[in-house]
């Protein structure tokens, strides 16, 4: 199945660094009326776009400890429940998946892992084993109305096809839920770099109508991120490893030519092309720091989409 293609937009409703100054200072765009829970929450991109859209995190969990440090420096203070309630977790395979609260929507972006293939076509018992059979096993017993999963652009083709079909069965035919995916660029909606990534959405009543989110271009360059003259308007995807290649090396993703000169990319900057407010902090080193925002989401394209789901939600015949 390809993905949908995506129409363009104004730039109106742009979520950047520039439009929320503190991370305490988030409002949700509407009362709180649907609550989510952050699955292998990394730093927090997810938290943020919902938070944003209007919603309220309930349950998190991250096994991390310095993305966890990062994590409850910035949240503690927008979602102070969750912690008061100790429902920061650290290992989601310890968790007793009915003591979780009640939720609405469960979002996470979890590791790529093979399925068992001498099981291939068992579906629900095939992923048992890997983190997706834990993300499966909280929808099976919590029955949330919807689901915004994330995860790399390889996971589609990974194995053969056999990893995504697995997925795809799972929560479509196994658990009844709508399924509706597509390669998202973050690039599209509104922040300087591709970052293609898999999204999966779906909905408990598989007839609640989903429009993928309309395309947006760019709200700032690469010169506004590096703050100088820089030859790319979109900037590289950033990514784990590879950090201090040399700038005409393939690896290469943190040097950039600014006013002609070679300059790396600074953990404030790498917020910035991920959607993350000024504000954002990291009680972590600048190494740790650079290795979370290459794990994290795109904000501006979660929230884009947190936005289309609760508008489902809220409209299920559209």
């Amino acid at each position: 199945m390809n993905s949908p293609e995506l129409p363009a937009t104004d730039q109106s409703e742009q979520f950047s660094a520039s439009a929320t100054d503190k991370v305490g200072s988030l409002r949700g765009e509407q009362l709180s009326k649907y609550k989510f829970i952050d699955l292998f929450a990394g730093i927090g991109g997810f938290h943020l776009a919902f938070h944003k859209a209007g919603a309220e995190c309930v349950f998190a969990s991250e096994w991390d400890e310095d993305a966890r440090l990062t994590y409850e420096a910035n949240f503690k203070k927008i979602s102070p429940k969750l912690f008061e309630s100790n429902n920061f977790v650290g290992d989601i395979t310890q968790v007793k998946k009915s003591t979780i609260p009640n939720f609405d929507i469960l979002t996470g972006g979890f590791p790529c892992q093979p399925f068992s293939q001498a099981g291939f076509k068992k579906g629900f018992e095939d992923t048992r084993g890997t983190l997706f059979f834990d993300i499966a096993e909280i929808i099976k017993v919590k029955k949330p109305k919807a689901f915004f999963l994330e995860n790399v652009r390889g996971l589609y083709s990974h194995d053969g096809g056999r990893t995504f079909q697995t997925i795809k069965e799972t929560l479509s035919e196994d658990l009844g839920y709508s399924f509706h995916h597509a390669i998202v660029k973050a690039s599209d909606h509104g922040l300087p770099q591709h970052r293609p990534r898999l999204f999966m959405v779906g909905f408990r009543n598989p007839d609640t109508v989903f429009e993928f989110p309309k395309k947006r271009g760019l709200k700032f360059n690469m010169s506004d991120v590096m703050n100088g003259k820089v030859d790319r308007e979109i900037g590289y995807t950033l990514r784990v490893g590879g950090r201090t290649s040399p700038i005409d090396d393939r690896r290469n993703w943190d040097g950039y030519r600014v006013n002609g000169k070679v300059r790396r990319l600074t953990p404030r900057e790498g917020l910035k092309m991920q959607g993350f407010p000024a504000s954002y902090k990291f009680p972590v080193s600048d190494i740790a720091a650079m290795k979370q925002l290459g794990n994290s989401v795109a904000v501006a394209a979660i929230h884009d989409y947190a936005k289309q789901i609760i508008y489902s939600l809220d409209n299920p015949r559209g």
